[in-house]
């Protein structure tokens, strides 16, 4: 057993640029309650690399890294269509806790082996939605009292620059030799437009759901959509059924020329929330929070650490039994049922406009 005096262990499933300039920034951070043990990579010079970067041992296969006992938490960070049968993986592992990146799943029926997986093992499970977790979103909660309940327009606004601006910030990216370019055969084509939305509301709008559910908890239905080049959407969506009658806009676009614009607004007749977050990929600290009233006054919040360090320390505190889960696992599994239903609605209002 590990000794209590010890950081958790932690094993990486990949070695790209997330692990190399999000987790493994934010884990130097909090040192003395979690360390690097193990990296999976498939790239044998990048996970070579990039493990020798924190004194970890690296392999090629999801296999070794669970076996691997001294791996008491592991950060699931393979490309999308990885996660569910990763995460399934490791909560069948009897490790102690899992962490997952966006999005949790692809489909349905990933949804429902990642429920069952954890039923049978009771393994803490948490999903990389950062901005939950940043500190000052989760105090403005604390103070804003019946907003949600009030509300009746929210705005969700991303622009970013490319992300390899944000990661040659972060950290010195360890690529490996590029793969042979094969010249296109006459099967394969290009995403269509339908599979280009899919993904984009799958990979980006993701980050924005456990805060829209906040203010429209009930079924959400996606009443105008539209693909933005080169990466971007802009959804329409009203509550079902909802007697407050409450809108949300999303819009996302990039990359872009001007610096990030990443907000996320809720207004109620009298109340307004204001969300500015931090670029990411860079430690940063905080979001910066403003709520406002009609009358003039605000409060607002901002701290030190990031929505990052600050998943990573829950998780860490709920292994330990220290606090329970802030998102339990029905929670963030509705979550990942509210994207899909989104991506399902937008999917089918594009395909019906062609």
């Amino acid at each position: 057993m590990r000794s209590t005096n010890r950081p958790l262990g932690v094993g990486l499933l990949a070695s790209g640029p997330v692990t190399q300039a999000v987790h493994l920034p934010t884990l130097a951070t909090l040192a003395e309650r979690l360390h690097v043990t193990h990296v999976m990579g498939v790239t044998p010079d990048v996970v070579a690399t990039v493990a020798a970067r924190v004194g970890a041992r690296y392999s090629s296969t999801v296999e070794e890294l669970l076996a691997d006992e001294s791996v008491d938490v592991v950060a699931v960070c393979s490309p999308n269509s990885l996660h569910a049968e990763h995460v399934v993986a490791a909560l069948s592992a009897g490790k102690r806790g899992v962490l997952c990146e966006k999005p949790l799943a692809t489909s349905r029926d990933e949804v429902e082996q990642i429920a069952r997986a954890a039923s049978s093992s009771g393994v803490p499970l948490v999903v990389g939605a950062m901005h939950a977790y940043d500190p000052a979103w989760t105090a403005a909660k604390e103070s804003w009292g019946d907003l949600p309940d009030r509300t009746h327009l929210v705005r969700s606004r991303v622009y970013l620059p490319p992300n390899e601006e944000f990661v040659d910030l972060a950290t010195d990216l360890a690529t490996g030799s590029p793969p042979p370019v094969n010249p296109p055969t006459s099967s394969e084509q290009q995403p269509s437009a339908v599979d280009l939305l899919r993904g984009c509301i799958l990979g980006l709008a993701t980050h924005v759901i456990p805060q829209l559910r906040h203010f429209m908890p009930g079924r959400a239905r996606v009443v105008s959509a539209e693909l933005l080049e080169p990466f971007g959407y802009r959804l329409v969506l009203t509550g079902e059924g909802d007697q407050y009658g409450r809108t949300a806009e999303l819009f996302a676009l990039l990359p872009g020329a001007w610096e990030q614009d990443w907000t996320f607004e809720a207004w109620a007749p009298d109340t307004r929330l204001r969300v500015d977050y931090p670029p990411p990929y860079v430690l940063a600290g905080s979001a910066r929070v403003t709520l406002t009233d009609t009358k003039g006054s605000a409060c607002g919040w901002q701290f030190p650490s990031n929505g990052y360090q600050a998943e990573w320390l829950h998780l860490a505190d709920v292994v330990e039994g220290r606090t329970e889960l802030m998102m339990d696992v029905p929670t963030v599994l509705d979550d990942m049922l509210y994207a899909l239903d989104m991506a399902d609605d937008a999917t089918a209002l594009l395909k019906a406009a062609s």
